[in-house]
Parts: C-alpha cells; sequence; structure tokens
C-alpha cells in the first residue's frame, strides 16, 4: 500500500490584502473632512507665535471692517450678544478672527461682549510669517 503525502494548503493572502486596500481607500475617499466655518474673507495680521491646537467644541467670531460673523454665519453685534448670553459652558474656546484693517471700537465692542458674559479664554488667530 502506498501512501500519498498530503500537501498543505495554505490560503492565499493575495485577495484578502486586495479587498482590504479597496475598503480602506473607500473609506478615506468618502470620509467628509470638516473645513473650519468661515463666512467672512478676512486678511489677517501676521504673527511670529507658534501655532495653537484648538478644540472642536470652540466659538468662531469673525471680525472685518463691515461685517461680524458668529460659527460662520453673519450677524450684527445685538445678535452676537444674543448667542453669547446663551452659552453655558464659560471655559469654552472663544477663536477671533480679526481683518488688520477693523477700527479699534469695533474689536472693543466684541471684546466687551465676551467679558460680560465671562467668556475669557480666548485666542487670536494671525497668518505665519
Amino acid at each position: 500500500m502506498r501512501h500519498k503525502k498530503r500537501e498543505i494548503l495554505t490560503p492565499d493572502l493575495t485577495p484578502l490584502i486586495d479587498i482590504v486596500f479597496i475598503l480602506l481607500i473607500f473609506f478615506i475617499v468618502s470620509s467628509v473632512f470638516k473645513k473650519e466655518e468661515l463666512a467672512l474673507n478676512l486678511s489677517l495680521p501676521s504673527s511670529n507665535a507658534k501655532e495653537l491646537e484648538v478644540e472642536i467644541k470652540q466659538l468662531n467670531i469673525e471680525l472685518s471692517p463691515t461685517s461680524l460673523a458668529y460659527l460662520g454665519k453673519q450677524i450684527d453685534f445685538t445678535q452676537l450678544d444674543i448667542q453669547l448670553a446663551n452659552i453655558t459652558k464659560k471655559d469654552m474656546p472663544v477663536i477671533l478672527r480679526i481683518d488688520k484693517e477693523v477700527k479699534y471700537d469695533r474689536l472693543i465692542k466684541v471684546l466687551d461682549a465676551l467679558q460680560k458674559y465671562s467668556l475669557n479664554n480666548l485666542a487670536l488667530v494671525t497668518q505665519e510669517n
């Protein structure tokens, strides 16, 4: 009687690796990358300051010589006051983007509103040199 040697079968991993890479590419391409919600086209002043890592939950305020935007929507100063009054988390980061041509009194109005509601965790955004 002759014994046949059994051949050891190993699964071919090439199709499995192909499927994993296709799925990876699918998820990368189909994922939505959230951009910052900016409403105004601002010319920011330049600075040598280090880059600040910002949290996901933050207040974005943009100020141009003629407009004001809060969380990506144009509003006026009275609406800003109403929005700031509704904030319960007082340590929430406030990100200010201010055009370099803004008159000082417009900036003071925004800073006064922030101080009125004790929103003191403030960051001013500038451009890199």
